[in-house]
């Protein structure tokens, strides 16, 4: 059965410490096993940041990004719970971001990928860079600095994605075996392996918080 698609639902929140125990009790017991019995949602889990921000995310790993636009979808989304009402990011998040996005790299997920768990930690980068070098950085992205950083002991893999809805524009996510692989030698020495690439991070414009790295807390599936 497959546990990822072409789409994620990615939704970042800081909530007040006074919340944190009865939001966690509502995504856990509650939002996250609603949204899990949407066709098209494949797989589900929550993180907590240890770098970087915003502190709480949830993944969801969606048949298409169209699945958003589902009937189903609407109509759970149309009629929260009070339990949402009150405690949902939506409610108390400051800030409260939920970005929607297309995979753009790899062009399709083969099956044994496909059939792959939720990682036990991430790595997330959120950025725009300028329309005059959009092209030929994701070229650079996808053929070169992603697949050097697969290369890495404890790197599952890396895939990249466009916001269909929310800012900023591209998403870059690597699934890490740990939460300290971005921290080994092996990653560091991939920062400079090509001589274009501290060129083409002068043009990353990154979001408050990025990049961030996670761990997760709950699966759901």
């Amino acid at each position: 059965m497959a546990k990822k698609g072409t789409g994620l639902l990615m939704v970042w929140a800081n909530v007040p410490a006074d919340k944190e125990e009865e939001f966690n009790r509502w995504y856990n017991e509650e939002h996250l096993p609603e949204r899990m019995a949407i066709p098209g949602f494949l797989g589900g889990a929550r993180y907590e940041a240890v770098k970087g921000g915003p502190k709480h995310l949830a993944c969801y790993e969606l048949e298409s990004a169209a699945v958003m636009e589902s009937p189903a979808y609407k109509r759970v989304q149309a009629n929260p719970t009070p339990w949402t009402k009150k405690i949902g990011p939506q409610a108390i998040g400051t800030p409260f971001i939920r970005n929607i996005y297309t995979m753009i790299h790899p062009r399709s997920l083969p099956p044994g990928v496909a059939g792959a768990p939720m990682a036990p930690a991430l790595q997330i980068g959120r950025m725009d860079v300028p329309r005059e070098v959009d092209r030929e950085f994701n070229d650079w992205y996808n053929t070169v600095y992603v697949p050097n950083y697969e290369k890495v002991p404890g790197v599952i893999r890396g895939r990249r994605y466009r916001a269909t809805e929310g800012t900023p524009t591209y998403l870059t996510l690597y699934e890490f075996e740990h939460t300290n692989v971005s921290e080994s030698r092996e990653w560091q020495a991939q920062r400079d392996a090509s001589p274009v690439n501290a060129k083409m991070r002068l043009h990353m414009q990154h979001a408050p918080g990025s990049p961030g790295v996670y761990v997760k807390t709950v699966e759901l599936s």
